[in-house]
């Protein structure tokens, strides 16, 4: 039977679309093919599951993802029952569970529904899915012991309409009250009760939400900066100076549009970086002069400034009124609806409630969840040297709204602040450092000239090398300072990697540094190293990149089966390339008796059943290798690039192994999916020292 979670409410505000989201989430980790159920929908196009399937690719049919909207089931209801209504919305979504392995439903959401009695609905469908039940209650504006009652008796009314409630989640509590609400329901509830804390980004409306509700035209401004939350409104009528210093960091500025002093005044603040703004709302139809518009897009370019026709004091009204809302047009949000769940909520402890066994095929998708997991589960630091690139920016800004690490980020401090504002990103969570003139530079200049005195460095040469950031992150690596360092967007691999060489250096059970790609592949995760690093190995570091490589695969949850391939298969080749393959496998079994390998063998013979049945039946790596040695870097190279534009497998990597500590160096195009994927594994590499 398909698996259900049906997650609910008892009243509207409640900001269950974290908990939906969270859930969606733990269920991707662990399956490959989730549905999503709205039982009533209101007319319109439904945000969160537009959300839902963006962003985890779900291929379901928009018009399979709901029962019936909510006038037509008021009407049935009123004329044929409650059963009636209930029997079709159960027909409609047996024709979604037969299709996946779980379904993820979204409950009714109390708001102009006209449906009576709209909690026991709720259960009732609940129970007629099979589904476990998580009901969410809101805690806005409400004292520690009224929510911990609501939360009580919310658990009660479900219980005795029969639900299997899996757990209970408490959202948008007053923060200080967090603690002292959980601890208290932790013991007058027979389910885990999780509580998450009001958070104003995710209430907060995004400049673009902010410009549709009010009808507003767009003067200035790009599609990041009209992606800014308005966490705070200034309302602009005071001279300058005083205006300056009420402006507060992530605030909507509304004045009127006659005020040019405010408008440059505010984007003069906002450039400077003390403090950030969202953006500039004009009131009144009133719109600046050509000249002041120009100087404002040179002041703080991509920042928004929109018009609207009404007054500020109308404005105000509605400005106070709107809310934040996750769709598949606020990522940001996402992030940190996500960060808030994974935070607060354990994941682990719930789905193992859930009884959802994991899939036997890991997915893409599958495996990037897989890493954010695990990084989040022991955090480290990671430093990036290349803080004022954008992609890096974007990709430090999921890292922080998700939780995954704690980050340090070098460049020139001010042109980081400057470039993040812009962005509309907040990095206050992140550690910045400028090389140029951190205190650090002196000692790490001492440090570089200790190590690499037997080639003439002195400490005023290394003075000048040190303050290079990828100089500088590395040693702060080998300090302690930072876990690993990730870049390459904008350096060379040689400039990214070279210091690592000169200061990390190898570990005390490896002869090179060697790289893998994890290849990731419709229905799982296959390993290929190396193909980015050494050239041609002999049979010694040939067996090196194998026992490497092989750990790699295992600490990712990969179990290693190692095939050394070459262009024959067992015995039926020779010639020295075979040679070397056939030497390298020896010494392997040698050193590493316990490891599943095969060599020399093709790559069909390694990867296809049917193959390795005819060329080496009986081998427990034929057929089923997961970890795949090539024997030059002229082969693995070529053929991970084939694999990933003929076969659309994703590549994640490369990923150095063999050093003391985690530097990892990135593709000059990587996207910023890409950097995030890159930052967990150096994070997860970390986890586990050198000895």
């Amino acid at each position: 039977m398909t698996r259900s979670v049906y997650v609910t409410g008892i009243d509207r505000g409640d900001g269950r679309q974290v908990v939906e989201l969270g859930v969606m989430e733990l269920l991707t980790r662990q399956v490959d093919r989730v549905g999503v159920f709205r039982p009533l929908v209101h007319d319109g196009p439904d945000r969160l599951f537009d959300l839902l399937r963006a962003r985890y690719r779900l291929s379901q049919d928009p018009a399979s993802g709901y029962g019936m909207d909510y006038h037509e089931a008021s009407a049935l209801q009123a004329e044929r029952g409650t059963a009636e209504l209930v029997s079709r919305l159960v027909d409609r979504f047996h024709a979604v569970a037969r299709e996946y392995e779980v379904v993820l439903v979204l409950g009714t959401d109390f708001a102009d529904t006209q449906l009576p009695d709209e909690l026991s609905l709720n259960a009732r469908l609940a129970n007629e899915f099979g589904a476990w039940v998580l009901p969410v209650v809101g805690g806005r504006k409400q004292t520690a012991e009224s929510v911990r009652a609501e939360a009580r008796n919310a658990y009660r009314a479900y219980e005795v309409l029969g639900c299997e409630v899996l757990a209970m989640a408490v959202n948008r509590v007053a923060p200080d009250d967090r603690d002292a609400i959980a601890e208290g329901l932790a013991s007058q509830l027979p389910v885990p009760c999780y509580v998450l804390p009001d958070a104003p980004a995710l209430s907060a409306p995004t400049v673009a939400q902010i410009t549709h509700a009010l009808g507003g035209t767009v003067l200035l401004g790009d599609d990041s900066g009209l992606a800014r939350d308005a966490l705070d409104f200034v309302f602009g009528g005071a001279m300058l100076p005083n205006f300056l210093g009420a402006l507060t960091p992530g605030c909507l500025v509304v004045t009127p549009g006659d005020r040019a002093d405010l408008v440059v005044g505010a984007l003069a603040a906002h450039s400077a970086g003390t403090p950030p703004i969202a953006g500039v709302l004009l009131t009144l139809n009133e719109r600046p002069s050509e000249e002041i518009l120009r100087l404002a897009s040179r002041l703080a370019p991509g920042t928004p400034v929109v018009s609207v026709a009404g007054n500020s004091f109308p404005t105000a009204g509605e400005l106070f009124a709107l809310e934040g809302k996750l769709n598949a047009a606020t990522p940001r949000k996402a992030e940190t609806a996500l960060g808030l769940f994974e935070r607060y909520v354990d994941t682990s402890g719930l789905l193992g409630r859930l009884e959802v066994s994991r899939s036997g095929r890991v997915t893409p998708m599958m495996f990037e969840h897989k890493l954010i997991e695990q990084a989040r589960a022991d955090r480290r630091r990671v430093v990036l040297p290349e803080g004022t690139e954008e992609r890096v920016l974007r990709a430090a800004d999921v890292l922080l709204r998700r939780g995954v690490c704690d980050l340090t980020l070098l460049g020139d401090t001010e042109a980081i602040r400057k470039k993040a504002a812009d962005l509309g990103i907040d990095l206050a969570d992140a550690q910045l450092i400028d090389p140029q003139t951190s205190e650090l530079r002196e000692k790490f200049a001492e440090q570089y000239a200790a190590l690499r005195a037997h080639k003439g460095v002195t400490v005023e040469l290394a003075h000048d090398v040190v303050a290079d950031v990828n100089y500088f992150g590395t040693l702060m690596v080998q300090d302690g300072l930072a876990d690993g360092m990730v870049s390459g967007s904008v350096h060379s691999t040689a400039a990214t990697i070279r210091p690592a060489f000169e200061i990390i250096k190898t570990r005390p059970d490896a002869k090179i540094v060697s790289s893998v790609f994890f290849m990731c592949l419709a229905d799982q995760v296959l390993v290929y190293g190396d193909c980015a690093v050494n050239p041609d190995p002999n049979a010694e570091q040939l067996a090196d990149i194998a026992v490497q490589s092989a750990t790699t695969a295992r600490q990712f949850d990969v179990d290693p089966k190692v095939a050394m391939l070459s262009y024959s298969t067992g015995t039926s080749g020779s010639g020295a390339d075979v040679d070397k393959v056939r030497a390298a496998t020896e010494l392997v079994r040698g050193q590493r008796p316990e490891l599943k390998i095969e060599g020399p063998i093709q790559y069909d013979a390694a990867v296809e059943p049917s193959v390795a049945r005819t060329k080496l039946p009986g081998s427990e790596v034929a057929g089923q290798a997961t970890v795949l040695i090539f024997p030059d870097l002229n082969t693995g190279n070529n053929t991970y690039k084939a694999v990933q534009r003929s076969a659309g497998a994703i590549a994640v990597g490369p990923v150095l192994q063999g050093l003391r500590k985690p530097v990892n160096d990135l593709s000059r195009g990587a996207l910023v999916g890409d950097i995030v994927n890159t930052v967990a594994i150096t994070a997860i590499q970390a986890q586990t020292p050198a000895h």
